[in-house]
């Protein structure tokens, strides 16, 4: 099993800084919150891409994935959607990431159209996806939660550059069976995120380990050598503890999952 964090858990962190932990900690790569808020955006210009691309090399972490807010089930046109998303792709590719990381963001729609929209929109950035050697991954998140409703517009696609990234979290939130949410997401699975959380109603980032998510039973679908990368969401939970105090033990806790 091959481990990364997510920057949500350290907003704003220097890019060195994200490097030097990640190698102190035990982690072999690192998601990038791709926001203007961030270090890493699709705003940073050639020399700036480069810059982060050595930072890394250097530290031997991998860049896993660039984390974008395309919702690509979203009402409105086409256009401004793919156009943000080419700027991922693109920044993506620069950097040597894997992944781009999209949500669906269909909410109060027919689920049959936001269905569609999605689906007509990744199918239309397939291509240009292929061709700078970068997968989108279709989150598990808000309008499509459960595994199910992501498998279900990644099916559709039918594009191997279109795939699914499974944060249990929201699978769990759904009421899907981790097994159930494997079975559904596993021809097109990118990689999962973790984490943990007290209750359905107390989604503060907690310890790994510390609350209520199967993370034991998530982990014993995935093949040996998969991603997990642990999305802490500390920038939008302030007072949670800090992440860096607690990636040790969080990589300990889930080596010793993935063994059990």
């Amino acid at each position: 099993m091959k481990l990364a964090f997510s920057t949500l858990g350290v907003p704003g962190m220097p890019i060195a800084d994200v490097v030097r932990l990640a190698a102190g900690h035990g982690y072999q790569g690192v998601e990038l919150r791709a926001h203007p808020e961030e270090p890493v955006h699709p705003g940073l210009s050639a020399p700036e891409r480069g810059g982060v691309v050595a930072e890394f090399e250097n530290g031997g972490v991998e860049i896993l994935t660039v984390a974008g807010y395309v919702r690509a089930a979203a009402a409105g046109d086409d256009k401004p959607v793919l156009d943000e998303l080419a700027g991922l792709v693109e920044l993506a590719r620069d950097l040597g990431a894997q992944h781009v990381r999209v949500f669906p963001g269909g909410g109060g729609q027919d689920p049959a159209a936001a269905d569609a929209t999605a689906a007509r929109r990744l199918a239309a950035a397939a291509a240009h996806a292929a061709g700078l050697g970068v997968r989108i991954l279709l989150e598990t998140h808000d309008s499509h939660r459960a595994g199910a409703d992501v498998a279900r517009v990644v099916g559709t696609v039918g594009h191997g550059q279109i795939g699914a990234l499974w944060d249990i979290m929201h699978t769990w939130l759904a009421g899907e069976d981790p097994a159930a949410s494997h079975a559904v997401l596993a021809p097109h699975l990118g990689y999962v995120q973790v984490k943990d959380i007290a209750s359905a109603e107390e989604t503060e980032p907690l310890a790994l380990g510390a609350g209520v998510l199967p993370l034991g039973a998530c982990l014993a679908t995935l093949d040996p050598d998969s991603w997990v990368c642990w999305e802490y969401e500390k920038r939008w939970h302030p007072a949670a503890a800090e992440l860096p105090g607690l990636l040790t033990a969080g990589r300990e806790h889930l080596l010793r999952l993935a063994a059990a």
